[in-house]
């Protein structure tokens, strides 16, 4: 157990490190540029083509841009220290957008099928198929690389709920972009043109499975859930290694999540005859073991004298 907590201390980056906010700033940054690139190819090759799926794609990278524009911003406000009116931090700035992000997603995924419907309704036409293919998998490879490669390794390392939202917005656009080039192959293919804004539909419903479960991981955190099992697990481990020796039993553990920081606090059951001093010390040390299971995490201690009380039953 020590050596999984030392494991996962090592690979998660500590959260008020200058160095962990600019990585995750160039990261948002480098959405934003792409996203940016993104819009203006799909535009003019959509309107030369004619084809519904592409101009619909190009709405949707419009909602990446947005994401990756929220997402720039709450990292940057995630980083601001606590002050007056905000005692623990800024770090729910970015589970809010992920929120946000996550409605935008719906949001493309609504605008895509209301668009298919209407081609159906009214009748495609497509022209430049191939031109539409190849700006299609283009898109698809670069979104491919910057969440895959650039967003989903900086979120899990920051533990940045904002990154890891805009890392998913842009994974919904690689699975669209490559339905529509298969979409227009077909067409090319089978001369149907249909197959156009009924694969743009298909594809849409799958984007609005995933920002339901965006919405719902970022909405636990704005609501306090307790962490993962795991987590609560280590640190159970740390605290009961000082069962014995520094406390004789704890209780009332508590830990909720807020950005990429974790808060947790427990009572620790200890021998009345302690010095205040000594206490403290006690309280300290376990807080700093804990810390040490999991990084970036604000711990407090309160301290008891032994008593009869309800324990976890550990």
């Amino acid at each position: 157990m020590r050596s999984q907590a030392r494991d996962q201390a090592d690979a998660i980056l500590p959260a008020d490190d200058p160095g962990t906010h600019r990585r995750k700033t160039r990261a948002a940054a480098l959405s934003i540029a792409s996203n940016a690139v993104l819009i203006a190819f799909k535009l003019v090759v959509g309107l030369l083509s004619g084809s519904i799926a592409i101009i619909s794609e190009a709405l949707h990278s419009g909602s990446d841009l947005a994401a990756a524009l929220i997402a720039f911003w709450s990292v940057r406000q995630a980083a601001r220290p606590p002050d007056e009116r905000h005692h623990y931090g800024h770090e729910k700035v970015e589970n809010l957008s992920g929120v946000i992000e996550a409605l935008l997603i719906i949001a493309a995924a609504g605008v895509i099928i209301y668009e298919g419907v209407m081609k159906i309704i009214d009748g495609p036409a497509i022209d430049r198929i191939w031109l539409g293919v190849g700006v299609m998998v283009v898109s698809g490879i670069v979104n491919l690389f910057v969440s895959r490669r650039v967003l989903y390794p900086v979120a899990r390392r920051t533990e940045s709920a904002a990154l890891e939202a805009d890392a998913a917005h842009l994974m919904t656009d690689v699975y669209t972009s490559f339905g529509v080039a298969g979409g227009l192959l077909l067409v090319r293919v089978t001369g149907w043109e249909y197959f156009d804004p009924l694969i743009a539909i298909a594809v849409a419903t799958l984007i609005i499975h995933t920002g339901y479960r965006l919405v719902t991981e970022s909405t636990r955190v704005l609501l306090d859930e307790t962490l993962p099992a795991d987590e609560l697990e280590l640190i159970r481990a740390c605290v009961r290694e000082h069962r014995g020796d520094l406390i004789t039993d704890y209780h009332k553990l508590r830990a909720r999540r807020a950005g990429s920081r974790r808060h947790v606090d427990l009572h620790v059951v200890v021998d009345p005859s302690l010095t205040v001093a000594e206490a403290h010390d006690i309280a300290e040390h376990i807080e700093e073991d804990i810390r040490t299971c999991l990084r970036n995490t604000d711990v407090l201690v309160h301290i008891e004298p032994q008593a009869p009380h309800r324990s976890e039953g550990d």
